[in-house]
């Protein structure tokens, strides 16, 4: 498929930053697609939380599964809009890469435990994990990425108009990130993608779990809309649950794609995006929901909120997850001696309380949730066996 004119071009890459051989079988970015999917920090992604906790069961998402819907939803977004598809896919399979245990409740834990040391910030992580400790390379540390792919897991979220993290701060200045613009569209496209996965696929989960019914979604208008539409053409399918579920998430999905689809391709004729920098200056997304769109996306994050997010069980779980992250790093910092003998090794007399506070950091946001349960109970449960 030709590329649009404002579609990211493979022979266009910014390139790596350490010297690469080339390689005439894949573009850059199937390599770095290649080389994301075989790295360890990728396969742990399957055993971490998405919503429910890895150990919960019932087949729920995780944020390895998450990451590939993402993956497929930015392709379809990326052909039908003429992107870069290998572009778009590397980032969406990127995206999540330095989440920590135990989904956001350890996130917050370890923003809490490292505030005094400059913060925790899942993007920055993962800029780390893939320019610094994925070691598979004996040429370089990381994986070694392109330019673009970095950049777009990096301003997953936007342009970052204040760098708080050192890490990132210095090694923007050996690869400069341009991070007070935009990403490509490509980018662009696997953030929106995000949105549309998540939002669809807690839906799923919230429902098999028993958090909410089939009638009390369809109290939003849209979604009763899509139920009345489907039952219309499958009238079978009237007394299974499980069905409509899928026949809802169906529905959202194509109609958030049709209407990112829609509104993007506006949004680049009226800006006049006839080239990939020219979407990089804007002030704004241009690849995006349209006004009506975002209104229905905030009904519905309000009712997961209030149904699903907030329900007694995920509330308790997010609790204990985030204390059992903090007590780890609480007390490997009081005693990095605890700490296994790889990440031991990384310490030196003379390091500074922020310095030792990173290692220990790096290790726990490199677990999974069961990895993170058992060395709590190795370290706090006196009947667990090292």
């Amino acid at each position: 498929m030709e590329l649009a004119v404002y579609a990211t071009k493979p022979e266009d890459s910014r390139g790596r930053l350490y010297p690469d051989y080339p390689n005439i079988n894949r573009s850059p970015f199937q390599r770095d697609r290649d080389r994301l999917i075989h790295s360890a920090s990728f396969r742990r992604l399957d055993g971490k939380t998405q919503v429910f906790a890895y150990h919960e069961g019932k087949n729920y998402r995780t944020r390895l599964t998450h990451s590939i819907e993402v993956s497929q939803i930015t392709r379809t977004l990326c052909k039908s809009l003429g992107l870069n598809e290998e572009l778009g896919e590397a980032v969406a399979l990127a995206h999540d890469l330095g989440h920590s245990p135990f989904g956001h409740a350890g996130e917050r834990a370890l923003q809490n435990s490292m505030a005094r040391f400059g913060g925790f910030d899942h993007n920055v992580n993962s800029l780390k994990i893939m320019t610094k400790l994925e070691t598979r390379y004996p040429e370089f540390p990381g994986l070694n990425l392109t330019w673009e792919t970095i950049e777009a897991t990096v301003k997953h979220n936007g342009p970052v108009k204040k760098i708080a993290s050192a890490y990132l701060k210095e090694f923007n200045k050996k690869f400069d990130l341009d991070l007070k613009n935009f990403p490509s569209l490509e980018g662009q496209v696997g953030a929106v993608a995000d949105d549309i996965a998540y939002n669809n696929h807690d839906i799923d989960d919230g429902f098999r779990a028993g958090f909410f019914t089939i009638g009390q979604l369809c109290e939003l208008p849209f979604i009763n809309e899509i139920v009345s539409s489907f039952l219309k053409k499958y009238p079978q399918a009237k007394n299974n649950g499980n069905l409509i579920i899928y026949g809802i998430t169906r529905g959202m999905i194509a109609r958030m794609v049709f209407d990112v689809t829609e509104n993007a391709a506006a949004n680049f004729r009226a800006h006049r995006i006839e080239h990939p920098a020219d979407a990089r200056r804007q002030k704004t997304f241009m690849v995006d929901f349209s006004a009506k769109m975002k209104k229905e996306i905030r009904e519905l994050r309000s009712f997961l909120k209030e149904n699903f997010y907030t329900a007694t069980p995920i509330v308790r779980m997010d609790m204990k997850s985030q204390r059992l992250v903090e007590e780890l790093f609480t007390l490997f910092m009081d005693n990095p001696k605890l700490l296994p003998m790889e990440q031991r090794r990384l310490l030196h007399a003379g390091m500074t309380d922020a310095e030792t506070a990173e290692v220990i950091c790096d290790y726990i946001a490199d677990m999974t949730d069961i990895m993170a349960i058992e060395e709590h109970s190795r370290l706090f449960n006196p009947e667990t066996r090292f």
